[in-house]
């Protein structure tokens, strides 16, 4: 009899796409008697012999009540099935605290009305009671209760015992000040190992047995749960312990003196769709798609967005990865686009930006700052000459790094640019920066003790300006530092479309008197306005053979036009 019993408790997970609502489970409990278990052992005996159904077993079988005994109920998602104890609860209203309450206590009283509840042991607690999420910890896993072998919960499920009942009862001071910190920057062992807990949002049902003795029934100590079913409302269920299906019964051994053993047997008992109905479906969703796929065409379009002729767009996706090398910490970068000649942008397009700050971090020997900060750019070239091959200047992207420490002490710690790539894809970009430096002793201990540091007045001076027309751009020069770098991540687009210059035409023509017969311009002229007098013998002669009539209307209508 010890080989009868299945001991995989662990839950199962199913998809699907029906509605959670139509889930219906059959749950049936039987109490294991030393007569009911002799019975189904020589029933089981007797089956197996040929001439077994002569003989008749009606003694043995159990006397007892069915529903002290046994009892069988189809239960369905979030119904709500009362226990003999919360049918003593709920009918006295002044027990009712809640909306809730006050609602099980008017199904309460219509069930003493009528026929009274169809279920006697097993009962029901939904997503919304709260019996819930303050249920026991040695409740909440029936590990030990269904298995012969003892095992202790790990660690996150000890956790996740309480989470639901956490989430409830976090509150805020006001309707925008969190109690605790969000953000902790310096996270010990036993906080990671704390916090370390899923906390996802699922709907929860527990189907729950009342394994009093017989005549004891409302004993909140007598409460077993028999299975848990946890959905996410994206079509995942979870059921713990899982389906029989065709497998060995669980087995449940209560605590105290007697130590009842029951069986528990669950089933799926959900409607099944009928082939037409899921075919029906099946067209639904599929025409669903369709249209759905037909909209976003219709918001794209079949066709390229083209730029004019002779406009080159350019688009660039970029991304400021990481920041390293620089002496303080607490980094944050300034960057702007300079457009040169011919360059233009859309109104709204915004030319500069700044990055979160972004304390460094000891990656080897190095303290690197990582900003992952996106960014992305539009600009349009238009060609002021028909005969020009190549795009004479690229947009420039200027870019400024500096710290702001926790006492405001703000300094600047480099200068870069970056030259927008002139072939599109995807670029790695590294830029080296450097700082203006002040010789001596004074500006070295203004820049430790208060911040503050030279600068430039034109960012664009960190390279030749793109306005810049002169011979020389600095006479005397200053002192500089290198300092550290910036990696950028670019991803470039290039869209134009061709048109044909003066230069091309003339080709195309030269072809084609080339084609003529190996004539040469002159002769192909003279060919050319040979066919155009030919053809106009034919239209003068095609005119003259028309009747008069057509000839007369088609001359007024020409004068009154």
């Amino acid at each position: 009899m010890a080989d009868c019993w299945n001991t995989d408790t662990g839950e199962a997970v199913y998809r699907s796409r029906d509605v959670v609502k139509n889930l219906t489970i059959k749950v049936r409990i039987e109490r294991v008697t030393s007569t009911g278990a002799l019975s189904l052992h020589l029933q089981q005996q007797v089956l197996s012999q040929p001439d077994g159904g002569a003989i008749e077993l009606e003694t043995l079988s159990s006397q007892g009540q069915t529903g002290d005994v046994e009892e069988e109920l189809v239960v369905g998602w979030q119904e709500k099935l009362f226990s003999q104890y919360e049918m003593e609860l709920f009918q006295n209203e002044a027990a009712c605290q809640t909306p809730l309450d006050r609602q099980y206590h008017a199904e309460v009283e219509a069930l003493n009305r009528g026929k009274g509840r169809r279920n006697h042991r097993i009962f029901t607690y939904t997503d919304h009671d709260r019996y819930t999420n303050c249920l026991p910890f040695h409740q909440l896993h029936t590990t030990e209760l269904l298995t012969t072998t003892k095992s202790s919960p790990t660690f996150l499920a000890e956790r996740m015992a309480s989470v639901r009942h956490r989430r409830q009862d976090r509150r805020t001071t006001d309707c925008s000040i969190p109690k605790s910190k969000i953000v902790n920057w310096e996270p010990t062992e036993e906080f990671v190992k704390s916090s370390h807990v899923v906390n996802s949002t699922m709907q929860t049902m527990h189907i729950m047995g009342d394994l009093s003795p017989p005549g004891r029934l409302g004993q909140k100590e007598n409460e077993c749960l028999l299975v848990t079913i946890k959905t996410d409302g994206s079509g995942t269920v979870i059921v713990k312990p899982d389906f029989n299906q065709g497998k060995e019964p669980y087995r449940i051994v209560t605590e105290g003196e007697k130590r009842e053993v029951w069986r528990l047997t669950l089933e799926n008992v959900s409607t099944t769709m009928k082939p037409e109905e899921k075919e029906r479906e099946h067209n639904m969703y599929k025409d669903l798609y369709v249209r759905h796929k037909e909209y976003l065409n219709s918001l794209v379009g079949q066709d390229f967005e083209m730029p004019p002729a002779g406009i080159l767009r350019y688009v660039m996706n970029g991304e400021i990865v990481s920041a390293k090398g620089f002496e303080y910490d607490n980094l944050y970068i300034h960057f702007f686009m300079e457009l040169p000649n011919n360059w233009s942008s859309l109104p709204f397009q915004p030319h500069s930006g700044v990055t979160q700050t972004c304390r460094t971090k000891t990656v080897g020997k190095e303290n690197v700052a990582f900003f992952s900060f996106p960014f992305t750019f539009e600009a349009f070239y238009m060609c002021e000459k028909e005969s020009e091959e190549s795009i004479p200047q690229w947009p420039v992207l200027y870019f400024k790094v500096l710290s702001l420490d926790s006492w405001q002490r703000y300094r600047t710690e480099g200068y870069g640019y970056l030259l927008f790539p002139a072939v599109p894809g995807k670029h790695t970009v590294t830029c080296h920066t450097w700082r203006p430096l002040q010789t001596g002793t004074l500006s070295a201990l203004r820049r430790f003790f208060i911040g503050g540091s030279p600068e430039l007045e034109d960012h664009s001076y960190v390279r030749i300006p793109g306005t810049f027309k002169g011979e020389r751009l600095s006479r005397f020069g200053f002192c500089t530092e290198s300092t550290g770098s910036v990696t950028f991540n670019l991803h470039c687009v290039q869209q134009a479309r061709a048109f044909v210059d003066a230069t091309m035409l003339k080709k195309r023509r030269q072809k084609v008197f080339d084609q003529l017969g190996g004539f040469s311009q002159q002769g192909a002229v003279c060919t050319i306005l040979e066919a155009f007098q030919r053809a106009r013998r034919k239209m003068q002669e095609a005119r003259e053979s028309l009747p008069r009539e057509i000839i007369n209307a088609t001359s007024q209508i020409e004068s009154s036009a």
